[in-house]
């Protein structure tokens, strides 16, 4: 899934600056980041393959701090071009930020600021999306980044609305891609939104990638908790609910299990995690649903009474909304996928009243990538919050 503003919002309107080209990208490096996603912008925008039908970008590799720029495995890096180089870039991407919990240095953030005044596009890939929103450059946009630091980046950055589900989100003149290889996706859309579908596709065809990949993040998503909460007293009650998702409780007993008010817990829930507990809630039983799905060979019936929902209504429609398939197609093409041969393991070790399901009949041959048939939102509809374990960030009003 990703936000593809094909209809290009507002905030794309915004004229180029002189001064800047729209061919030339900037990519702004600091020290810590990791080398897979800084190669990425590099290598899309960096090479020449007129030869194969890419038009070409004329690169600017920036460093957006002091060097020598160390990075994966004790390289170091020297950067060309320092943050004077970004005032002539129509693009400007930030591959990655080496912690999401310090902040980026204020001169490269200034010239984030600068280039968008001055009708830039400006690109975060990854936890990238920490620097655009220090910048605050995401304040009142949809964003996306790893699952795994979506709900920081909600906590820390309240007025963006992050969703953890996407591949990449598209806003117009601001972007944000999901971790690692999400953010090849991002740069064939790039590619795509500049030149159009066949330089795009020719340029996937040479990093042997798909043009554009189906589904989103969803797949990915785990119920760790967040470092943060753990030393939070409602992180004892988190991990009551997820042990106990095959029972049928509500928000108020959560609440009770916290001795405090549904009010005073849902202010709580949502200062920590980002989330509704509701929602957050919600989104628990559908990824337990999931890998019952995957899993097991218990009816959807018997997964919605697992899973705590109070009906198989009630879980597909739950289903379908958070990951755009139903229960029964979701399970076909996950079967179809895996190889030949492979059973399924527990799904419920440590679930209270479980037993192990027999193990299904042998797999089909892996059809494409696309069996899941997920839903593709655009960036002005309005989406249910969702995350990996404390999930549920606020999506675009």
């Amino acid at each position: 899934m990703s936000h593809d503003s094909t209809a290009a919002p507002e905030t794309a309107a915004r004229k180029l600056s002189g001064r800047r080209r729209k061919e030339i990208v900037a990519v702004l490096l600091f020290s810590g980041g990791p080398i897979f996603e800084s190669s990425i912008p590099l290598s899309v925008f960096g090479i020449d393959r007129q030869d194969a039908g890419v038009p070409r970008y004329r690169l600017l590799v920036c460093a957006g701090e002091e060097g020598p720029l160390r990075t994966t495995g004790g390289l170091e890096l020297t950067a060309p071009q320092g943050l004077e180089a970004i005032s002539r870039a129509g693009t400007v991407v930030v591959p990655a930020w080496r912690s999401i919990t310090s902040p980026p240095p204020e001169d490269a953030l200034d010239a984030l600021r600068r280039a968008h005044e001055e009708g830039a596009r400006i690109v975060g890939l990854c936890t990238g999306a920490f620097v655009l929103a220090a910048a605050g450059l995401l304040d009142g946009r949809p964003a996306t980044t790893h699952w795994m630091y979506a709900p920081t980046l909600a906590k820390r950055y309240p007025s963006v609305h992050v969703d953890p589900r996407e591949l990449f989100v598209d806003d117009g003149d601001v972007l944000t891609s999901a971790g690692t290889a999400a953010g090849i996706d991002l740069c064939l859309h790039i590619v795509r939104t500049d030149h159009g579908n066949e330089a795009a596709g020719a340029l996937a065809r040479r990093l042997v990638v798909p043009p554009r990949r189906s589904g989103g993040q969803e797949r990915y998503l785990d119920r760790s908790l967040p470092e943060e909460i753990g030393a939070d007293p409602l992180a004892e009650v988190v991990a009551w609910a997820l042990e106990h998702l095959h029972e049928q409780f509500d928000v108020e007993t959560l609440a009770a299990r916290a001795y405090m008010s549904r009010r005073t817990f849902d202010r709580r829930f949502r200062s920590l995690t980002g989330s509704a507990p509701l929602q957050w809630l919600i989104t628990q039983r559908v990824l337990q649903a999931q890998r019952l799905l995957e899993t097991s060979d218990y009816s959807v019936d018997e997964v919605a009474g697992r899973c705590g929902f109070r009906s198989p209504v009630a879980l597909r429609g739950h289903f379908r909304r958070q990951l755009g398939s139903s229960p029964a197609a979701y399970r076909a093409a996950y079967r179809a996928r895996r190889p030949q041969g492979e059973r399924p393991v527990d799904p419920e070790a440590g679930l209270a009243g479980a037993t192990r399901a027999p193990a299904p009949p042998e797999a089909a041959a892996p059809p494409a990538e696309s069996a899941v048939p997920f839903q593709t939102r655009r960036t002005a509809a309005p989406m249910p919050a969702t995350a990996g374990s404390l999930p549920g960030q606020r999506s675009a009003p």
